[in-house]
């Protein structure tokens, strides 16, 4: 199900300003660093203070249509959502519980730019020849290694001879645990037994139902499984298992922002403009998990009561330029190595990245 929220241009969202929802308050600018901030390097900083949201001006008035998913990857937008709501700001927003929901609307022109897994990101720039460009990173790695009962997994050598049940066959889920597993003297399929099912939502259930032991999920699906089964716990943090397996050398990125190259190049100061907006409602939502929350119900992002406890885990990051560039392609080799098709069948060349 898809909800849009239209801003028809500047002038209408000041009329529209006095309805603004409960609840929203400003952030400064997120940190665009990420994973040296935080264990394992991947929380953006919290300030003391958090103060009004970005203000930037710019002379180009374009309405900036904005996609992003019902999940982690679209959390960081939270209170650009609502200031758009509320007529602050320029952007208009399309929800949706699939990812080809989005693609073919940015393909066509009728988004601008759209937050979706990363691997898709280099597979659309590859499908069309360059025309599409990340702009930033803004979700780390979302995966948990979840047990029930009397199962204790404290490393991932742990694993071996156990059966674990997953989803995200030919996604990032897949290539991401086959990596950290291999690195650890491990093969899927035969030192571990990975079972996959087609939904994040049925293992959570099977979980908190106790009828599978351990498990690979992502948030929010974690908060929800470990919410209804106090039995269940998290044994491994994959994000913290990937930076072990690689040494540093890159970041396993769940999600980004792509934008229309030529949508960037017309609308250079407002794009821009926008991005520091980014910055800003990342790190509200990082600082103040329950009130973004409440905006999460509100949009029909994520639930209210699950997107609390998920946020502070979500590992909500703001990654651009240098950085993006210096850390992203080492995780997209990893995929290419894993299976070519999972980028598109080609690493992306050094225009993939956008550079304010």
């Amino acid at each position: 199900m898809k909800i849009r929220k239209r801003i028809a241009s500047l002038f209408c969202a000041a009329a529209l300003a006095a309805a603004m929802l409960t609840g929203c308050t400003g952030g400064t600018a997120a940190s665009s660093a990420a994973p040296s901030e935080a264990p394992s390097s991947q929380e953006a900083s919290e300030p003391e203070e958090v103060s009004s949201a970005a203000e930037t001006e710019t002379t180009d008035d374009t309405t900036i249509r904005i996609g992003a998913l019902k999940g982690p990857t679209g959390l960081g937008m939270l209170q650009l959502m609502q200031e758009a709501n509320d007529g602050k700001k320029p952007y208009e927003f399309t929800l949706a519980g699939a990812a080809d929901e989005l693609t073919g609307k940015i393909t066509t022109g009728e988004l601008d730019a759209v937050a979706l897994p990363t691997n898709t990101a280099a597979t659309l720039y590859n499908k069309t020849e360059g025309a599409l460009q990340i702009a930033m990173v803004n979700t780390l790695g979302v995966l948990y290694l979840v047990t029930s009962g009397d199962t204790e997994i404290t490393s991932v050598s742990d694993l071996a001879g156990k059966t674990v049940v997953s989803s995200g066959q030919g996604t990032v889920a897949e290539y991401a645990f086959n990596y950290i597993l291999s690195a650890n003297g491990l093969e899927a399929g035969k030192d571990v037994t990975v079972e996959y099912k087609s939904e994040h939502s049925e293992i959570a259930a099977l979980m908190a139902a106790g009828e599978a032991d351990i498990a690979v999920l992502p948030q929010p699906f974690v908060t929800q499984a470990t919410s209804q089964n106090p039995d269940l716990k998290v044994a491994l943090d994959l994000t913290e298992e990937w930076d072990k397996a690689t040494d540093g050398a890159s970041i396993l990125t769940m999600g980004c922002l792509v934008v229309r190259r030529d949508f960037a190049e017309e609308h250079k100061e407002a794009f821009d403009a926008f991005l520091d907006d980014y910055k800003a409602s990342a790190e509200y939502v990082n600082a103040n998990p329950a009130d973004a929350a409440v905006i999460s119900g509100e949009v029909d992002l994520i639930p209210a009561a699950v997107a609390e406890k998920a946020i502070p885990e979500c590992n909500i990051v703001y990654v651009d330029g240098a950085e993006m560039k210096e850390k992203l392609p080492g995780f997209l080799q990893i995929l290419y190595d894993a299976n070519p098709q999972s980028v598109g069948g080609a690493m992306p060349g050094d225009d993939f990245y956008y550079e304010k």
